[in-house]
């Protein structure tokens, strides 16, 4: 195989290559590496690349594989994680100066997992500072710049894990999605992103941007891929406080029995409003095709929806500046300006803001348990109203609506804590991706999962491949 090739297997083709010893996680990994040499000039998807310790990996995976040690899916396939993740005697810089020189002591808990899994990681991807903006620019690292067209954003937090995974400089990547920071990198650059059920994954060792609404999930190009991520990450963890002791699926054993039987809602309001006109031809033709093969879509009520954005902010701001409150006296020139304004505003909100957004919160997980997910499996939205922007308009003073748009569709669902997915559903005329957004109720990532992988296989978006 060739090193483009190999760059463009998914990470469950590589994983039975790698099983059946067709292929070598040494010279998978030479070849990541290499398109990592070649990429990341302009693609800035990386802050560190820990080139020599993911050969050393690779070949003890290697060895281990030729000795019948076969560890599962994950043994000998190269990822990479959000520098929001401790790995340990490796940096972590949350994407900041402040952190510019921090080493981790011990691996989080996703990394762990992957370790044990056999994965080899790659290194430590670029990110929206502190994990606090949907673009993705970075004013210490520089931007993360998109595959399809370098001079367009990625979309953020996770901006460099969409970017890589995107680009073929890692077969998978972990990012952090507090508002929507996993599935809109994910809808912008044409790959898969999925935020677990709150709770679902252990957040221990990764830097808090907001407790009660932080989500930690896989980015992957292919939907079978972010299940066998998921298979990994998944379960409890005693150490981490939000960690919820649930009963964790095998996410593999039905993802082919598709859709048929569906019953999947289309919101009558907020989700298809101002939204470009190609992301709405494109998210109404993938939820007919849905339609098509089995499922059932009827028009539905989201009960609370125009409070729950404003009701998100009083709770992400007070909880981000609770992290950032040393820091911000300490060291306030440090900070991007329009981290250090998120973080300053933070402090305008009162003790009674924060309770009442707490208890509209407990009144939304009602109704929409009670109203929406007792008569629906799934909803279906675009992930984002729009697709990427040109890096220089989301710099710019129009930066602020770029925000405002990109997480318009997204921050519902961290506030109420469903899982939800982004998959590809089309690209513009100018050739950007765009997203569809499926979201299921509470611990049901099974049904999200099957769903979204029988509409990914009855498309060919999720085959196409950035020409640059």
């Amino acid at each position: 195989m060739s090193a483009g090739e190999l760059t463009a297997l998914s990470l469950a083709e590589a994983g039975r290559l790698v099983r059946e010893r067709e292929l070598s996680p040494v010279e998978m990994t030479d070849a990541h590496l290499a398109q990592i040499g070649r990429l990341e000039p302009r693609l800035n998807a990386f802050i560190t690349v820990t080139a020599d310790e993911a050969r050393r990996a690779a070949k003890a995976a290697e060895d281990e594989v030729a000795a019948g040690k076969h560890r599962g899916r994950l043994h000998g396939l190269p990822i990479a994680i959000k520098d929001l993740f401790d790995l340990a005697s490796v940096r972590m810089t949350a994407g900041s100066r402040i952190l510019a020189d921090n080493v981790s002591a011990d691996d989080s808990e996703a990394a762990a997992r992957l370790r044990e899994a056999g994965a080899v990681m790659l290194g430590k991807l670029n990110l929206h500072e502190f994990a606090f903006g949907a673009t993705g620019i970075n004013p210490h690292f520089g931007p993360a710049r998109n595959p399809w067209d370098p001079e367009h954003i990625t979309g953020g937090s996770s901006s460099g894990s969409g970017a890589a995974v995107a680009s073929g400089e890692c077969l998978a990547a972990l990012g952090t999605d507090t508002g929507g920071s996993i599935r809109i990198p994910a809808s912008l650059c044409g790959i898969v992103g999925l935020k677990p059920t709150h709770g679902r994954v252990s957040k221990r060792g990764v830097l808090p941007l907001s407790w009660s609404l932080d989500h930690v999930g896989p980015m992957t190009r292919t939907v079978e891929d972010a299940a066998i991520l998921l298979d990994v990450l998944a379960g409890h963890d005693p150490s981490d406080a939000s960690s919820a002791d649930q009963p964790v699926s095998d996410y593999l054993a039905s993802l082919k029995e598709g859709v048929r039987g569906m019953r999947i809602g289309i919101p009558r309001r907020f989700f298809f409003e101002n939204v470009d006109p190609e992301v709405e031809t494109a998210v109404r033709s993938a939820i007919t095709l849905l339609g098509e093969m089995g499922a059932t879509t009827l028009e539905i009520d989201v009960p609370l929806i125009d409070e729950i954005p404003g009701a998100l902010t009083a709770i992400m701001l007070p909880e981000a500046l609770a992290v950032h409150q040393r820091w911000m006296k300490e060291r306030p020139d440090e900070y991007g300006d329009d981290v250090r304004y998120r973080l300053e505003l933070g402090s305008t909100y009162l003790a009674v803001h924060y309770v009442q957004a707490q208890r509209l919160r407990e009144m939304a997980v009602r109704a929409w348990r009670e109203e929406v997910f007792s008569q629906i499996d799934l909803i279906a939205t675009p992930t984002t109203p729009i697709t990427a922007r040109r890096i220089e308009e989301a710099s710019s003073d129009d930066g602020l609506q770029v925000t405002f748009s990109l997480i318009r569709f997204t921050n519902p669902l961290n506030f109420l804590g469903v899982p939800a997915i982004s998959v590809p559903c089309g690209f513009t005329t100018e050739g950007l991706p765009i997203g569809l957004q499926l979201a299921a109720r509470w611990w049901d990532e099974e049904s999200l999962l099957r769903a979204a992988q029988a509409y990914e296989q009855a498309t060919n978006w999720h085959n196409r491949r950035p020409a640059r």
